[in-house]
């Protein structure tokens, strides 16, 4: 592991290149959007492809010698495996369909990985002008103050959150409702915000207090957020309830109260 100074340097760096990759989304946010398709309801525009070069050189000019994996560059070259080098894993816009509609959920989230291991995060939403960060065991903040997950104990009492994927065939869509049928019976509430990385926040900040998603794009989702969560308090692990696995697209996330109760009701869903 890097010492600390690096690790803050790294933070520095990284919070950089969301800002200035803010203001990319910020200004196209109300502009009209150029939208090409990835997949059936899997959208990418000018913005992402803009952003991911502007964070890509920002870091490389600091880092020569780490390595990177984004999602457009993995969407058009192919997967990079992760190894122990440090690793920057970029989602430069996470929420594009809501980017497209207008809908403020939108985020750059800026992920470190050193020997696997997440370490540094940066998510930045520039239309409300969040910036969510966190450093392996020197905490988690909002715009500087300090962050705590929620102290909900009953999930009868909980706001959960979700998301539908980009999948449409009957088989996946049949599993997730059924699946969301269960919990809705479990929970208070349910809401799809329609970005992975603002749901870890969420839940590191105590507005969400549980989150879990499956089949979501790539470790670029979750590298930034899980860092967030557990430097918040929160708890990260698969829905199964085994060790969370940055490489395979399942999370779930909560405080530590709910999460046998969490994992149960999920189980019983499967």
């Amino acid at each position: 592991m890097a010492d600390n100074d690096s690790l803050e340097d790294f933070l520095a760096t990284a919070v950089d290149a969301a800002k200035q990759a803010g203001e990319i989304i910020r200004k196209g946010f109300y502009q009209t959007k150029h939208v090409e398709h990835k997949g059936q309801v899997d959208l990418v525009t000018e913005t992402d492809k803009a952003c991911e070069n502007l964070i890509f050189n920002h870091l490389k000019e600091h880092y020569p010698t780490h390595k990177f994996i984004g999602e457009e560059t993995t969407a058009a070259c192919g997967v990079t495996e992760l190894t122990d080098e440090p690793t920057w894993i970029v989602d430069p816009l996470d929420g594009t369909t809501n980017f497209v509609h207008g809908f403020p959920f939108v985020c750059v989230s800026i992920g470190l990985t050193i020997g696997k291991f997440p370490t540094v995060g940066v998510v930045y939403n520039p239309i409300m002008d969040e910036l969510f960060t966190g450093i392996h065991g020197k905490g988690a903040f909002l715009n500087g103050k300090p962050l705590k997950v929620s102290v909900q104990t009953e999930l009868v009492k909980s706001l959960l959150a979700t998301e539908a994927g980009v999948q449409r065939d009957k088989l996946t869509l049949d599993a997730s409702t059924n699946r969301i049928n269960n919990l809705l019976v479990k929970v208070r509430s349910l809401r799809m915000s329609g970005s992975c990385a603002l749901n870890l926040c969420g839940i590191a900040c105590g507005r969400l207090d549980l989150f879990y998603e499956l089949g979501y794009g790539g470790p670029w989702d979750v590298a930034a957020g899980v860092v967030i969560v557990k430097e918040a308090g929160g708890l990260i692990y698969d829905p199964s309830g085994k060790d969370f696995d940055i490489t395979s697209p399942r999370v779930a996330a909560s405080n530590p109260f709910l999460r046998d109760a969490f994992v149960e009701v999920l189980q019983l869903s499967e």
